[in-house]
């Protein structure tokens, strides 16, 4: 962790019972968006998202447990542990009804804890969650890719080239982004909120949130289907949809404009709904 770069974003710790979390703030405003990455993507890896948006609303973007500054206990890496700091985070941040923009593990956690504590929450822009899950096909990525990548991480010896490789449409800053943040993430946290993925079925979460509510689907993704989007749309018909040309999973590492557009618009159109 001492090579990763010092981020730009203000650093705030917040006890939230048995683990304390990290958040990295931009910007100010009445409104604020939380903003949830995903399974090996610490805070200071999306801050590339999170300053652009703070040009219109504050962000807070966390380090989910097991990953970045924040605690990193030995196990408690389920859907229902991380959906659980959410709770305690909200209420130690006096945060009434944020937005929530959530990816990938992150957009799980937010289905999840959405679909149970609807009061909580505000506007949530739910970006490629996988659809893993019971009874349902394995993920594009096996956890051995993870683990393994993350090892190497560690271990001084993932190459900026090795990483461009995996990652060809990424620039250079996200690479070593990547490079010098993988390796604040728990091997046993990254392992058990995987597992913890395909036991969760996000379908049923789905079915419970309410507007409004955002799915961005990436067209070239590898996690969400366009059959899998199809069932989801069937579930929850106010959602709004859209896809993303351009993009794999790491959505906003692939299209970054397109992406910023859209949660733009979203928000505004939200905002505009809560003030009527």
């Amino acid at each position: 962790m001492s090579t990763a770069r010092k981020t730009r974003g203000s650093s705030l710790f917040v006890d939230c019972g048995r683990v304390r979390l990290h958040v990295l703030e931009y910007g100010a405003g009445e409104r604020t968006l939380l903003l949830l990455p995903g399974i090996t993507s610490p805070a200071a890896t999306w801050e590339f998202v999170a300053e652009r948006l703070a040009e219109d609303i504050r962000i807070l973007t966390w380090d989910a447990r097991g990953r970045g500054l924040s605690d990193h206990p030995e196990t408690g890496y389920g859907v229902g542990h991380f959906a659980a700091d959410l709770d305690a985070l909200l209420t130690a941040l006096e945060l009434d009804r944020p937005a929530v923009l959530a990816h990938s593990m992150g957009a799980r956690i937010a289905a999840y804890f959405g679909a149970r504590r609807p009061e909580r929450v505000g506007p949530q822009i739910i970006v490629d969650p996988p659809m893993m899950g019971p009874g349902r096909p394995p993920y594009a990525s096996p956890m051995s890719a993870y683990i393994d990548e993350l090892r190497k991480a560690s271990a001084g010896e993932l190459t900026l080239e090795e990483l461009g490789r995996s990652w060809p449409s990424w620039d250079i800053e996200r690479l070593r982004d990547r490079q010098q943040w993988l390796p604040t993430c728990s091997e046993a946290g990254v392992r058990e909120s995987y597992l913890g993925l395909e036991q969760d079925d996000l379908a049923s979460s789905w079915r419970g949130l309410r507007p409004p509510l955002l799915l961005i689907r990436s067209a070239d993704s590898p996690a969400l289907s366009a059959d899998d989007e199809a069932e989801l749309r069937a579930a929850n018909p106010d959602a709004n949809y859209v896809s993303i040309a351009g993009a794999g999973h790491m959505v906003p590492y692939d299209n970054l404009e397109d992406f910023l557009g859209v949660v733009r618009r979203f928000l505004a159109d939200s905002n505009g709904e809560r003030k009527r």
